[in-house]
């Protein structure tokens, strides 16, 4: 009890009370969502961007597989009309699956076995156990479009499981996000595999949680090989970020 209490203070701590990070997130999104856009946030966890996507005035599915974290979100949300909260995980088909739990570190918590196999030998995992597994429903990517219509951006933070998410979609979306950890250097590489299979999409980087990008020539969206250069070369500085997509234009921007 102990264990789990520290886990959720802990996630707490580190997504709503850091200063000026609201601020920041912000004037990051901003770029993807404005008044009455819809935005998908799948593994919302404990609820900082929708939090911030309100303020922006954008409709939000937060969907949570975590039993404590979808009480979270509920006791946050739940009586604001703009946020619809789904308890469940996402991934490429519906049906049921086992969610391994780190109750000390719930933000780890994955659907992934082999995603937890390879992270648990790198160093930044040292301490992490995943002590605990839930079934949780599933949905996929296609059934959320069709319950709740197209979304202005998509984020997908779920530990290693961004490839099987993006298996249950079958149309590009305008603008969408997934998770890079060097630790897991090819399961970003099979996300990236996944949103080409979609069509051709232009990409840029944000260090983790800086809300900033990653410099490139003349602040370009860079193509899919020039994404995997930046990623090869972030690798061995061993810190998380994301690769933010939106389909390709003639002319990339």
């Amino acid at each position: 009890m102990l264990t789990r209490a520290y886990g959720l203070a802990r996630s707490l701590v580190t997504y709503h009370g850091i200063p000026g990070r609201q601020r920041r997130m912000r004037a990051f999104y901003a770029a993807f969502l404005g008044p009455g856009d819809l935005a998908f946030d799948i593994g919302a966890h404990a609820g900082n961007r929708v939090r911030a996507w309100r303020r922006l005035g954008a409709r939000v599915v937060a969907v949570e597989p975590q039993p404590d974290f979808v009480r979270m979100l509920r006791l946050f949300f739940g009586r604001d009309g703009g946020v619809t909260v789904v308890p469940a995980a996402v991934g490429a088909r519906p049906g049921t699956a086992r969610l391994g739990i780190s109750r000390a570190t719930p933000t780890v918590s994955s659907l992934s076995a082999q995603w937890r196999a390879t992270v648990a030998g790198d160093a930044g995992f040292a301490r992490v156990r995943w002590d605990d597994a839930v079934p949780v429903p599933v949905t996929t990517l296609d059934e959320l479009v069709a319950a709740h219509g197209v979304p202005a951006f998509c984020k997908i933070d779920v530990e290693g499981f961004e490839a099987e998410v993006l298996a249950g979609l079958s149309r590009p979306l305008p603008a969408l996000s997934f998770e890079y950890l060097p630790a897991a250097h090819d399961a970003a590489l099979a996300a990236l595999a996944r949103v080409e299979a979609l069509g051709r999409h232009v990409y840029r980087y944000s260090p983790v949680e800086t809300m900033r990008w990653e410099p490139t020539p003349g602040g370009r969206w860079l193509e899919a090989a020039e994404l995997v250069e930046v990623l090869d070369r972030r690798r061995p500085l061993g810190r998380s970020g994301d690769v933010y997509a939106r389909p390709a234009l003639d002319r990339p921007a």
